[in-house]
Formats: C-alpha cells, structure tokens, sequence
C-alpha cells in the first residue's frame, strides 16, 4: 500500500511552533494549492491543505517559513479524529510532511537548493546548506564578484 503526497503551495500564514509535553517540536500550517482549472468566473480556486511537521524540520520550518512563501512539501496524509467541546466526533485530514523544499529565498527569489528532509542524515535530518534562508548579511558571496579576503593559512592545500 502506498501513501504518499507532494505538494506545491503559497503558505497562508505563518507557522505555529508548538512543543509537545516530552519537549518534540511540532510546526503546523496551511499550504494553498492552486487547482488546474477556473471556475465559471474565470479565477483559479484553491486547496487549502493543512501540513504538519515534527522534530528538527519543525524547528527548522518555523525558522525559516512565512505567508506567502513559495514551498514543496512531501509526506502521507493522516486522518485523526477527536471529540469536541460539544461530544461530536470532529475528523481531521492533514499531511504529515517528511520533506519540505523551499523554492523561494526569503526576498522572493527562485532557489531550489534549499531543503529539509526529515529522513536522510543520521541525526535524521539533511539540510542542504546551513547558511541558505538567512539574511544577506550572513552570505560571504553577497559581494558579487569581488575579490575575497582569504589568507594562505586559511586554504586545505
């Protein structure tokens, strides 16, 4: 049996970081997803798809993800259910991201290379590029073509 989703969305908020009472990071939030088709008024509607995260991509996706952003997520989908308040059964459907990929960098550009994959590195989670989603003041390359400062001690040959 297989389940297994890939998403490609504009988040709607941002992420709400929460702790569980043993101390696991859980991030949720809400990707939109335009449908393939207009409806008769000739706009696109959406899908609005509720994403949950766990552990380090939690952590990591609060970190780094706001409204509006570009992002690619990976997992199953889950259904739990819960009574309310009220004694109803309420269900809930949602993705349980193992994978996130974010596609913009945080001033709106195309990046591809940054991602989150909860399930590769023996710490259980490989991120791609440790300095990507920062500020540009964090970038050494930000200078763009000028030459850098870099000392003969500095160099492994």
């Amino acid at each position: 049996m297989l389940n297994r989703v890939i998403l490609i969305g504009r988040l709607t908020r941002d992420p709400e970081l929460r702790y569980t009472p043993s101390g696991t990071a859980v991030t949720q939030f809400t990707l939109a997803c335009d449908r393939p088709f207009t409806n008769q008024q000739g706009q696109r509607e959406a899908d609005f798809i509720n994403i949950v995260t766990w552990r380090q991509l939690a952590e990591t996706c609060a970190n780094y993800l706001r409204k509006g952003r570009l992002t690619a997520v990976e997992g199953r989908i889950q259904v739990r259910n819960y009574d309310n308040n009220e004694g109803k059964k309420v269900y809930v459907t949602e993705v349980v991201a193992d994978n996130v990929r974010f596609l913009e960098s945080m001033g709106g550009n195309r990046n591809d290379g940054d991602g989150y994959n909860q399930n590769q590195s023996s710490s259980g989670y490989n991120r791609s590029d440790s300095n990507r989603g920062g500020s540009s003041n964090d970038d050494p390359f930000s200078d763009d073509g000028r030459p850098i400062d870099i000392s003969d001690d500095d160099l492994p040959f």
